[in-house]
C-alpha cells in the first residue's frame, strides 16, 4: 500500500510526560514492569457493599494512598476518581518537569475523560440525606460527583487556566480527549494535561454496572476476562487511570523537553447500540481515518492494542474490522490486549492503553495478553510472554458500550517524517 498524503499539521502534540494509577502498578516504571512479566492483577472484588453483589472478579487499585499525595483541603471535596487523576497528574507533570507559568497562565489547559463520574462520594452524601437530614449533607456533593469535577480541580490546583474540558465517555473517551488536546494545541495551546481516570468499584456505582450484558460475572479471575477465545464471557471492570502531558512539539524542544511519543492520528465514528457485528464497519473506518490523518499506510502499522470486550460477537467484529483495515498484513501484525491483566476501566481503559503503547514503542517490547491461550480468530495475538519487537508505529483501539468507535495512531519519537 501507498503512503497517504495527509500533511503534517504545523503545530504537532508530542507525548512529554505520563502518570500512571492502575491495579497492577503504579507509576509507569511499576506498570511496565508487571505489563512485561505478564502479571495479572484481576482478584475477588473486596470494596466495602460491594462482597455480596453478582460481580465478584474487578481490578481493583492497591498501595495507593490518595492523603499522602494530595493536599486535605482537595481530598475532602472529592471522589475517588478525582484522587486517582490528581496522583497520576502529578507524575505527567513531574516527568514532564512542566508546571503554570504565572505570566502565562493561559498557556495550558485541562481535558479530561469519565464515564462513571463520582459515584462513591454522590452515594456517601446520598445516605447521609436519607439516614441523617440534609443539614448534614456537605457542599461538595453539589461538584464531587459532577463528571467534569477532575479537569475543574486539577486546573485550580495546578493554576491552569487554558481551554479546559471533559468528556462524558465511556470507552473510548480515553482516546477521543487525547484528540481533543491534540486539536487544542493545534489550535494555539502549549500544552495540555489529559487522560482518563476512573473509580467505579462502589456499591452504587456496581449496581449501575449489572445492567451491562457486557459484564464478566464470572468468578475465577483466570477465566473472567478472556477475548478472542471461546470462553469469553465479558470483561472485568477496573478502577485507575493514566493521565499526560501533551504539548506543541516545538515548544517542548525549546524547553527541553523529552520527547515520549507523537501523537499521529485519530478518527472516531459511532456505530451504534444492540448488534456487536455492526462496530465492524465502524471501527474499520475510524482505523482507515486515524492512518489517514497520520500520514501513515497500513503497512506500517507495528503493533496494534486491541481493545478486546470479551464477547463474542464483539470480538470477532473487531478482529474483522482489523483484517478490512490493514489488509493482507492484517494477520502478521502483532496484536495485544494487556487489559486483561488487571480490566477494562472504563473511558480509562484506552488511556491505559495509550500509556503502554508509548512504553512499547520506547521499549521495542510487545507485552502479553494476560490469562489468554487458544485464541479462535486469525489474529496474531500475543500471548504467553512479551514479545521483542522493533516498533515505530503502533495504532490503539476502543470501541465504547454505547457505540462509539475510536482509533489513536502514536509514533515512537522521532520517527515521524514530513
Amino acid at each position: 500500500m501507498t503512503r497517504r498524503t495527509t500533511n503534517r499539521p504545523e503545530r504537532q502534540a508530542v507525548v512529554t510526560g505520563m502518570g500512571v494509577i492502575a491495579p497492577n502498578g503504579v507509576g509507569t516504571e511499576e506498570f511496565w514492569k508487571a505489563l512485561v512479566q505478564g502479571a495479572s492483577a484481576l482478584g475477588p472484588v473486596t470494596r466495602e457493599g460491594c462482597t455480596e453483589l453478582p460481580l465478584r472478579v474487578a481490578g481493583e487499585v492497591t498501595g495507593f494512598e490518595a492523603a499522602d499525595l494530595i493536599e486535605s483541603r482537595y481530598l475532602v471535596q472529592t471522589d475517588r476518581f478525582t484522587h486517582y487523576a490528581m496522583a497520576a497528574a502529578d507524575l505527567a507533570l513531574d516527568e514532564a518537569h512542566l508546571q503554570a507559568d504565572p505570566d502565562d497562565p493561559y498557556a495550558i489547559g485541562v481535558a479530561t475523560a469519565a464515564g462513571s463520574g463520582g459515584g462513591e462520594f454522590g452515594q456517601g452524601e446520598l445516605q447521609r440525606l436519607w439516614g441523617e437530614g440534609p443539614t448534614l449533607v456537605g457542599p461538595y456533593q453539589s461538584i464531587a460527583w459532577f463528571y467534569a469535577a477532575s479537569t475543574g480541580q486539577l486546573s485550580i490546583r495546578g493554576g491552569f487556566r487554558g481551554p479546559c474540558a471533559v468528556l462524558v465517555n465511556d470507552e473510548a473517551g480515553g482516546l477521543d480527549v487525547l484528540a481533543h488536546a491534540c486539536r487544542t494545541i493545534r489550535q494555539g495551546a502549549d500544552a495540555v494535561l489529559t487522560g482518563a481516570t476512573e473509580a467505579p468499584l462502589a456499591p452504587y456505582s456496581v449496581v449501575c454496572q449489572l445492567g451491562y450484558p457486557e459484564l464478566s460475572l464470572e468468578r475465577d479471575p483466570q477465566r473472567a476476562y478472556l477475548p478472542f477465545t471461546e470462553d469469553a464471557c465479558g470483561f472485568s471492570p477496573a478502577e485507575g487511570g493514566a493521565m499526560f502531558t501533551v504539548e506543541e512539539e516545538q515548544a517542548a524542544r525549546r524547553r527541553g523537553a523529552h520527547v515520549r511519543a507523537v501523537v499521529a492520528g485519530h478518527a472516531a465514528t459511532f456505530s451504534g447500540t444492540g448488534d456487536w457485528s455492526r462496530s465492524r464497519q465502524g471501527l474499520a473506518r475510524a482505523i482507515q481515518g486515524a492512518l489517514d490523518e497520520a500520514g501513515c499506510s497500513a503497512d506500517e502499522v507495528d503493533v496494534v492494542f486491541a481493545d478486546a470486550l470479551g464477547i463474542p460477537d464483539a470480538d470477532e467484529a473487531e478482529a474483522l474490522a482489523i483484517r478490512d483495515a490493514l489488509g493482507g498484513r492484517a494477520a502478521d501484525v502483532p496484536v495485544t490486549a494487556p487489559k486483561t491483566g488487571f480490566g477494562r476501566a472504563y473511558s480509562a481503559a484506552s488511556a491505559l492503553d495509550v500509556a503502554a503503547a508509548v512504553l512499547a514503542l520506547e521499549h521495542g517490547v510487545i507485552p502479553a495478553t494476560p490469562n489468554v491461550a487458544g485464541v479462535c480468530h486469525d489474529l496474531d495475538l500475543v500471548t504467553g510472554s512479551a514479545r521483542s519487537s522493533p516498533m515505530r508505529t503502533a495504532l490503539v483501539l476502543s470501541r465504547g458500550l454505547m457505540g462509539c468507535n475510536s482509533a489513536l495512531v502514536l509514533r515512537r519519537a522521532g520517527e515521524y517524517q514530513l
